[in-house]
């Protein structure tokens, strides 16, 4: 048997949400295969499998938080048998058996170990500990057998998972007593909520609601959700950001008619089909010829080296909502990139949030950041810093409005520029500087062609 631990996902993150089993037990599994999703603090992973062989046993149900470390799925890998206890000769097999030379996914699983510890029972064995007959058969023998044993309680630990464990013990309910209905004979939550009522235990979901709020809770008045995964992880760093970095907004209303009529020719050029080119990517553009211009904002504080790290690049963090949360992810070197270039990797990004497959390595190393929360209607707001980074553009929705145009009031295409900067990094002046050259080319995309 071969345990395959939690590995570290990334970013040093200590704990993972296990959302779903891509394999059940008594799967054969090949080498890379995807067996899991996890969600972590960044976003959601498949994990492969380290190992080629078969699934002996699932140890976390989708829901628990597992930490990093912890024994996720035990294999049986090819050619040992499953489900069955190793023989106990006197002269047990030596432990290179069991470190055999199994695949190993980089990043993933450990190396097998050069003394690893024996199997419990040919340990036992070996010490010359006595092992009855009956103890050998419940071993060997699948669990299904052992709960049709005429005894008054289980043998073994009763089957459930560790957050219907912890229900149990907030209830101080003895899982042996109570009547599986689950699968394979596993004991689930209504098993505990039943046992409870029939012994009279007073409002027992409510006191497990109260003291384990590891699970979502629903009553006619209230919906209660765990604070996890990509949603804690943004607070924090929200928190953590507009409580160590002085913010300053600054707003600028602009005529973005010009980029609109550019927007639309573009739709219109055969020689662009398949490439979605929208007021973001036109921005994003924007942003990096401003950045070119005003490097402050394209740095970051480093309190603990005591300096102002300035960027000769531009790695733009795009803000996604996903049904998660908010996530910023991350493109490498954009202020390289083509205005066609930019539309499809934020395309491809965008897609990406949406679907939860954004790597976590995916969400690091951004210098500065741009959100459209113009989508949803919104004029303006005050986004708040990335962490680490010394501003954020936030564009507002595009709306006609009547507008001075060449000394006449007539109907254009009208937004709003959001920006938030660190004051410690960047003054009044620089981050006006930068607004006025952002706006300019909306304003004008074919300034574009002037700056460098």
């Amino acid at each position: 048997m071969q345990d395959f631990r939690l590995p570290d996902l990334g970013e040093g993150l200590p704990e993972a949400e296990l959302v779903q089993w891509l394999v059940a037990e008594g799967d054969t599994v090949n080498l890379n295969q995807n067996i899991a999703e996890v969600e972590t603090a960044k976003a959601v992973v498949e994990l492969p499998s380290p190992y080629a062989g078969t699934v002996q046993k699932l140890h976390h149900a989708a829901g628990d938080t597992i930490d990093v470390g912890d024994v996720i799925v035990t294999f049986a890998l090819e050619g040992e048998a499953v489900d069955a206890a190793p023989a106990v000769p006197a002269a047990a097999a030596e432990p290179e058996e069991e470190e055999k030379a199994t695949p190993n996914l980089v990043g993933y699983g450990a190396a097998p170990r050069k003394n690893a510890r024996p199997q419990r029972r040919a340990r036992a064995a070996r010490a010359g500990s006595p092992v009855s007959a009956d103890t050998a058969v419940l071993e060997a023998a699948p669990h299904d057998a052992i709960v049709e044993q005429p005894m008054e309680r289980p043998v073994e630990r009763p089957r459930s998972t560790p957050p219907v464990r912890k229900f149990a013990r907030d209830l101080g309910v003895d899982l042996a007593l109570v009547e599986p209905t689950g699968e394979n004979g596993l004991i689930t939550r209504g098993d505990v909520e039943a046992y409870a009522g029939r012994t009279g235990m007073a409002d027992a979901q409510a006191q497990a609601a109260a003291s384990a709020p590891s699970v979502t809770t629903t009553d006619e008045r209230v919906t209660r959700r765990p604070i996890r995964g990509v949603r804690k992880a943004t607070a924090e760093a929200m928190v953590r950001s507009a409580f160590s970095a002085p913010h300053v907004t600054t707003f600028q209303t602009i005529d973005v008619t010009a980029t609109m009529e550019l927007v639309a020719s573009l739709k219109g050029d055969r020689s662009l089909e398949g490439h979605r080119i929208g007021v973001m990517a036109v921005a994003a553009k924007a942003v990096c010829l401003a950045l070119g211009r005003n490097p402050s904002l394209n740095a970051k504080w480093d309190e603990q080296a005591g300096e102002i790290v300035e960027h000769h690049y531009v790695n733009l963090g795009v803000a996604a909502a996903t049904e998660r949360g908010l996530i910023v992810p991350v493109i490498p070197d954009a202020d390289a990139m083509t205005l066609v270039e930019l539309a499809d990797a934020i395309g491809e990004l965008a897609a990406t949030a949406r679907s939860g497959k954004t790597p976590p390595a995916a969400m690091t190393g951004g210098t500065f950041s741009i959100t459209n929360f113009g989508v949803f209607g919104v004029e303006a707001g005050t986004p708040i810093l990335n962490p680490g980074e010394a501003g954020i553009l936030g564009l507002g929705t595009v709306a006609k409005r009547p507008w001075e145009h060449e000394g006449q009031i007539a109907l254009r295409d009208v937004m709003t520029l959001s920006l938030s900067f660190d004051h410690r990094l960047v003054d009044g002046a620089e981050g006006s500087r930068f607004l006025v050259d952002v706006a300019g080319v909306l304003e004008q995309p074919g300034r574009a062609m002037l700056l460098r």
